[in-house]
């Protein structure tokens, strides 16, 4: 048996889609974590943390956290504005100093970035300074959407791939990498691998086109738009469901 298990070598390094859950990814996330910090209790940042009544399918990250990494653990959520689960009223765009002068110059072993880069005025700024923030062998977690109806909280600017991503997050070593949905209770997610790591050559593009769209003959199309609830404009029959990027990576 080779180290690949009863794979040939040639069949290990085909590209594959592979299923999984967010709940098993955030699990392996962990993980990641605890082996960076051994002993040590985690620093941990969630950008955007703030909990709004139309969250129904977000993650409580630092319910996660406790749960896992115990009560001794130090979370800190930031957020645009002062509500429920925040514990700094801070722009993640702002300069490194005001971030540093807000959350304190103790580096993180992990910050949390989900549903917040669509929505922020300079998402360049908003990569550096989250890397800025990490210790050396740190992790990042990004989830952002790559096809969402629009929503306003306050603004919704931008759309990305998992290599936009990447190209913002330009110092992070990508560990993992996978896609998943926005349905409430539908904890379904995938990975594109080949050799057991993350496919991240543009050529993968023509096998995530899979997950991304679907395209209804005229009738199914008609008969989806007389279901909505308000007014629709048939502009195209091509659909992209909702369905989110995201990515874990380590600062080197």
């Amino acid at each position: 048996m080779n180290p690949a298990g009863d794979a040939r070598p040639s069949e290990s390094k085909e590209l594959r889609i592979v299923g999984t859950t967010v709940t098993h990814e955030t699990e392996a996330l962990f993980d990641r974590v605890a082996a960076s910090v051994g002993r040590r209790m985690p620093r941990v940042l969630q950008v955007g943390s703030r909990t709004l009544v139309s969250d129904r399918n977000v993650l409580n990250w630092r319910s996660l956290v406790s749960r896992r990494f115990g009560g001794k653990s130090r979370f800190l959520g930031m957020d645009l504005e002062d509500g429920a689960n925040v514990d700094r009223v801070l722009d993640i765009c702002e300069s490194e100093g005001s971030l540093k002068a807000g959350l304190g110059e103790e580096a993180f072993d992990l910050v949390l970035c989900c549903h917040v880069l669509e929505h922020t005025r300079d998402p360049w700024r908003a990569a550096r300074n989250i890397e800025g923030l990490l210790r050396r062998g740190g992790h990042v977690f990004v989830s952002a959407a790559w096809s969402q109806a629009f929503h306003a909280t306050p603004d919704d600017l931008w759309r990305f791939s998992v290599r936009g991503l990447m190209r913002l997050f330009g110092r992070l070593e990508i560990v993992a990498a996978f896609y998943s949905g926005g349905d409430v209770g539908l904890d379904v997610a995938y990975r594109v691998v080949r050799d057991g790591k993350p496919e991240l050559d543009p050529r993968s593009g023509a096998v995530e086109q899979g997950l991304f769209q679907l395209v209804l003959d005229h009738e199914d199309n008609r008969a989806v738009l007389a279901r909505q609830a308000t007014e629709r404009l048939p502009v195209s029959r091509t659909y992209m469901p909702t369905l989110f990027v995201n990515m874990v990576g380590r600062l080197a």
